[in-house]
């Protein structure tokens, strides 16, 4: 299964990213857990120690000269496009508790979609994981799924946008679906976040009453508390694990119903 998790900073979807794949890796798959948003924190939500110095894969100048035959940062040179990756995801993941995670990074010069060697690199590693791997792959991305294109996004089985009750929050999970969908991925999801009432479930439910649902996970203030202290937040609320494990068995099952 390869799931793509996206949202406006702050939703929660780097929660709801680690969360998800400790379910998957307590059930036994195998997973790769990839970090795709230069903002997110994916590695700290794990639990991974030291994973701020966790060397993202764009800035690895020595592979990424090797892989492609240009120096990182060389925009517009001749290089490889189709490097050599899938020994990468082995050799420079860091494991924890069943769970591999890669940390992605981003070009230093000429943005996302920038024609460079260290772009070159991640669009292959992207590719590679979504279409090569018999893992799990869940990918934290950008509000702007920077990372995908349309060859690899037909791959992603699922999109979850991760949307909090506010219109802002709402604004960013459908850009996100435009973006997603003009990239040919078929099947769309959502996951409320932060859900104080009533009034927010049926907020969210009204502004996408088109796509699938799979599940509202209520405001818990543990997190917070979590968050300030250090603690792992994937462990702080015994609710939000019980709304996720549902959405893990709903996953689960529409994928099994597909095969």
């Amino acid at each position: 299964m390869k799931l793509a998790i996206s949202g406006k900073g702050g939703a929660g979807k780097t929660l709801l990213s680690a969360l998800l794949a400790r379910q998957f890796a307590d059930a036994g798959y195998r997973v790769i857990a990839i970090d795709a948003d230069p903002d997110a924190n994916l590695g700290l939500a794990l639990g991974i120690k030291d994973s701020s110095k966790i060397k993202p894969v764009a800035e690895m100048k020595e592979l990424i000269q090797e892989r492609t035959g240009t120096q990182p940062g060389e925009a517009g040179l001749y290089f490889k496009i189709n490097p050599r990756v899938d020994d990468i995801p082995d050799k420079y993941t860091v494991q924890s508790d069943g769970i591999r995670l890669l940390v992605m990074g981003r070009p230093k010069t000429g943005g996302a979609g920038c024609y460079c060697p260290e772009n070159a690199v991640l669009s292959a590693l992207i590719a590679h994981l979504l279409l090569s791997r018999d893992d799990v792959v869940i990918a934290d991305m950008a509000a702007g799924i920077e990372h995908l294109n349309r060859g690899t996004a037909r791959a992603v089985d699922n999109l979850i946008a991760v949307t909090e009750p506010t219109q802002a929050s709402i604004d960013t999970s459908k850009r996100v679906i435009k973006l997603a969908q003009e990239l040919g991925i078929s099947k769309i999801s959502i996951v409320g976040n932060k859900i104080r009432s009533q009034e927010g479930k049926d907020f969210i439910a009204n502004n996408f009453k088109e796509y699938n649902i799979l599940g509202m996970l209520s405001f818990e203030e543990s997190v917070n508390r979590a968050e300030i202290s250090g603690s792992l937040k994937t462990e702080a609320s015994p609710v939000l694990k019980e709304a996720v494990y549902l959405i893990f068995k709903k996953l689960t099952s529409e994928k099994n119903r597909r095969a």
